[in-house]
Formats: structure tokens, sequence, C-alpha cells
């Protein structure tokens, strides 16, 4: 059996208004009310984060960012620094494909925003995974690794027992296609977790959460999270329904 406890995390993503995000997770809470085995977070939007934390007070949801910027403070209009969110969250995304598609992320990119965070105080679920061409042209394993390195530069053991990191293929994020549960886990189990145990060494290596996520749902959750090396999943627009986002949670129990 695995040791590690399972996590759960959905992003909202750029969905729900102030009102909507209110009314959101006040239909999941009674869903979810008295599992204690899975970790649960949801990271909804920058403006409804206040009010996501009010909302879960006193229940075991936990909350997190879609993401930051790795400066303090400064002249970057319209960015969030983790020192603005310390009070709001535990858990930051931190190189989500779709960051790093729409607006130029890089690995040197994630990686100064893991160490900002973890710098205030927050949990880094650093994203990784291979688009389809490179999927298609048998570069996965490069690219991944490449990515968990180049996301990982100069974090300490230490550090790492509070990073999660998270297997996206972005042939997989929104399109339906989710990798098989034997694939994910290979890139899992025979990909990220040698590098993990190799930087930060087997003990804490182990011991690190990798999350699944690309379209995963209430359906072909249990089958994933089953797996030997996933450890739950990071859950896009499955986190938007009440009913599905807490049968993927109790799937990972």
């Amino acid at each position: 059996m695995k040791s590690r406890k399972p996590m759960v995390a959905g992003n909202w993503k750029m969905n729900k208004t102030l009102f909507e995000a209110r009314d959101l997770i006040r239909a999941i809470l009674p869903e979810v009310e008295g599992v204690s085995g899975v970790d649960i977070v949801v990271c909804p939007p920058f403006v409804s984060l206040g009010v996501t934390k009010r909302e879960t007070e006193g229940s075991l949801i936990m909350i997190g960012a879609q993401n930051m910027h790795w400066e303090a403070s400064g002249a970057y209009t319209g960015e969030v620094a983790a020192g603005m969110l310390v009070d709001l969250c535990q858990y930051v995304i931190i190189g989500h494909s779709e960051r790093r598609a729409m607006f130029g992320e890089t690995d040197a990119t994630v990686n100064k925003k893991v160490h900002a965070a973890l710098k205030a105080g927050l949990k880094p679920i650093m994203c990784v995974g291979e688009t389809l061409s490179e999927n298609q042209a048998g570069q996965t394993a490069a690219v991944v690794e490449g990515m968990v390195r180049g996301g990982l530069v100069d974090v300490t053991p230490e550090q790492a027992q509070n990073i999660i990191i998270a297997y996206e293929p972005v042939w997989a994020i929104g399109t339906g296609l989710a990798a098989t549960p034997e694939g994910a886990n290979s890139v899992h189990k025979d990909v990220i977790r040698p590098v993990l145990r190799e930087l930060f060494g087997a003990e804490v290596g182990d011991a690190m959460h990798i999350l699944y996520g690309g379209s995963v749902t209430a359906a072909n959750a249990a089958e994933l999270f089953s797996q030997s090396d996933i450890d739950g999943g990071l859950v896009g627009g499955a986190s938007l329904k009440p009913d599905s986002f807490a049968a993927i949670v109790k799937a990972a129990l």
C-alpha cells in the first residue's frame, strides 16, 4: 500500500464570479463532509480566494492559488506576490501548461516561483508534462525529466518535502483524452520518481506526492488513483461540478 496520503486538488481556472464561487464551495462542502483520508484542495481565481477561505473555515478543505509572481513586490502590474497569498491559501499551482503555452513561462521562471513560494511558506504544486507532438515522437521521458530538474534547481531536500509534482500531459488537458492509468503511472514511477530520489535522497523522493492531471473524471479516477505512484489528481473541469469533484475525492480513498 502507498504510504503517501492521497491529494485531490481542483483547479477552477478562469471560471466563476465571486458569488458563483461562493455557491460552488457551499455545494462542495456537504459532498465531502467527513472525508478525512484525502487532502482536498480547491484553487479558485485570485478574486475568489477570500470568499473561499471564509466559506471553508472549520472544514477539511484547503485552498490554493493558481499562479504567483516570483518577486516579493514591485512594478509588475496585474501580478500577485506570494506574500499577498499566504493569508488566503496554503498551496499555489506553478508552471501549469496553460501558463507555459500562453504566457511564456519557462523552467527558469517556474524555478524562481518555486523558491519564492517556499520562502513565503506556500506549498508549490509544480506542473510538468509533454505536448502531443513530443509524446508521439517518443520524447515524453526526456521532456518531463528536464522540466522536473529545471523547476527544482537549488531546492534542498528539506524544501522538497513541501513540494507536490503534478504530471499533466498537455495533450490530455481539457481534451477528454486521458493517459491510460498504466501509461501515466509509468511516467510517475519510471521518470519523475527516480529524479526526485536522485535529487533529494530515497526517503524524501519516495515521500513526495506526484499527482496526475488531464481529463480526470469520476469515471476514470479510481483506476488512475489505484496505480502505485499516482498519489491523487489535479482536476480541471470536473472540479466545477460538486458531485463529480466529490466522487473523484472519494475515489482517492
